[in-house]
């Protein structure tokens, strides 16, 4: 569930947030029966990452809050850069790409409210035929993926880290990857499990896969996250609330309800099989807040685990503690 290149929405996503988002306090514009507008821009097309989201607008839980949420589809690589420049009031985006952000040479004012799920659902899948049941099985292998410095430095870790050369990979670079892949060119591909490794499973493909987090415990970090800007969180604290709080109702419902959930979100991406968004619903329940309190919670271990990381594999040049990066003080009380 990574993101695509979609400049419509990108288009769409300015044109509508330009006219919905104030700035440094300003009034902000609300409709006819006066709910406050706000913006969200997905990371990628809608699916079950995303349901909490369509569930809270479905059953009116942001419209008891006062709000009337539209939901944006992104284009690439462009969430936090519309949400630090305040054309989104919230996005969803990667603990990576936050960390990036802050890190950058100018860094983006932003910062992560709110965990979609507590613990990293993705990993390398591959067919049981081609026998890759550890990353030293990695070599000779071609590994076919987005291409972000992150993802390379990721697999040269892994596969170090239990005794291969990362060079005996060959790795290629599409704009378009789903499970299918694996029936092609590419032996290894790092999916989600909850969407590719489902989908996959109910077209009859048998898959190994290798769940990043029992590689790395440190590659175990929040993805996806909700984030917004600084601006937000210092003049509207009350909107994070309210936001959140809904938002933590949707995401509750869905884990009490995955199948009804799951017929929420089919309604915003009708060529899904109802059968694969269930199943993926319901594999979510048991994920969105997995160990955690409550919904949304985030700890500083788990940022500063893999801000470590990608310190030691030179994807940042400084270190930056956790508190800089997210905050839960918005999320509603456990």
């Amino acid at each position: 569930m990574k993101k695509t290149t979609r400049i419509a929405a990108l288009f769409l996503a300015l044109t509508l947030a330009l006219s919905l988002t104030a700035c440094k306090g300003g009034a902000r514009a609300k409709t006819a029966s006066g709910l406050e507008k706000v913006t969200l821009v997905l990371d990628y097309v809608p699916n079950t990452n995303h349901t909490g989201f369509y569930a809270a607008q479905k059953l009116g839980y942001y419209a008891d809050e006062g709000l009337e949420v539209s939901i944006i589809e992104p284009a690439d690589n462009s969430v936090t850069t519309l949400v630090a420049m305040g054309k989104a009031d919230f996005g969803v985006s990667f603990q990576e790409d936050v960390t990036y952000a802050l890190t950058a040479e100018e860094p983006l004012p932003i910062k992560a409210i709110a965990a979609i799920t507590q613990h990293n659902t993705s990993g390398f899948a591959s067919l049981k035929s081609e026998n890759i049941t550890r990353p030293k099985d990695f070599e000779g292998k071609t590994y076919a993926g987005w291409g972000a410095p992150s993802e390379e430095a990721v697999i040269q870790a892994v596969m170090r880290a239990d005794g291969a050369d990362p060079d005996r990979l060959t790795i290629v670079t599409s704009d378009s990857l789903d499970y299918t892949a694996l029936l092609g060119s590419a032996d290894l591909l790092w999916i989600f499990w909850a969407w590719d490794g489902i989908a996959a499973k109910q077209a009859g493909l048998d898959l190994n896969y290798l769940e990043l987090r029992s590689i790395d415990a440190r590659l175990d970090y929040y993805t996806p996250v909700i984030i917004a800007s600084d601006n937000l969180l210092n003049y509207y604290p009350d909107l994070a609330r309210k936001f959140l709080a809904a938002t933590s109702k949707g995401y509750e419902y869905c884990i009490d309800n995955p199948t009804k959930a799951a017929e929420i979100l089919q309604a915003h991406v009708s060529s899904y099989d109802l059968a694969m968004l269930v199943e993926s619903q319901k594999y979510l329940a048991g994920k969105y807040a997995e160990g955690a309190a409550r919904w949304g919670e985030m700890k500083d271990e788990v940022w500063d685990s893999y801000t470590e990381f990608m310190m030691e594999n030179g994807l940042i040049t400084k270190a930056i503690p956790a508190s800089d990066c997210y905050t839960n003080e918005f999320l509603p009380d456990g």
